[in-house]
């Protein structure tokens, strides 16, 4: 896929710091890669351009804004070929963050984010359970998150 979109080793360079910095100016990561900020400026709108790089996001605690709960939510559908219909569905509910279409147990696998247990068993109960096409599904409560990190992204010839 990489040789299509034809990145070299700055792009890259420049996704991995901005990953690991989105709030760096395009001069300081131009100083920090001995290129103008210009070219950063260049460079990155090429990979908007492309759809590498998809906007920048604002990393926060959401423990800190009262969201106590994480869930994960293993998905069977009553047939696979009803997997648009219910992401179509599960889209709508703004506590689930992340849904993934997958193999093994279950048919998709969605990470939800709740203030409490009362807004978890909303969710479950009242938005998931009307949703035709789910045969059932299994839940799974984090204690701790333990790690969230982006890849490190290489280029080929790194």
């Amino acid at each position: 896929m990489s040789a299509k979109l034809n990145l070299d080793k700055l792009d890259y360079q420049i996704i991995q710091e901005m990953m690991e910095n989105a709030e760096i100016s395009y001069a300081d990561l131009g100083k920090k890669l001995f290129v103008s900020g210009g070219t950063i400026h260049v460079r990155i709108k090429k990979l908007e351009e492309l759809h590498v790089v998809k906007g920048k996001k604002l990393s926060v605690d959401l423990k800190a804004l009262g969201y106590d709960v994480i869930a994960f939510i293993g998905v069977y559908l009553e047939k696979s070929s009803l997997y648009d219909t219910v992401a179509k569905e599960l889209k709508k509910i703004p506590q689930i963050v992340r849904l993934n279409y997958t193999t093994g147990n279950y048919s998709m696998f969605a990470e939800i984010v709740c203030k409490d247990i009362q807004e978890l068993r909303y969710v479950l109960h009242d938005e998931l359970q009307k949703i035709k096409g789910i045969e059932r599904t299994e839940t799974f409560i984090s204690l701790e998150e333990s790690l969230d990190r982006n890849v490190v992204v290489l280029s080929e010839n790194s």
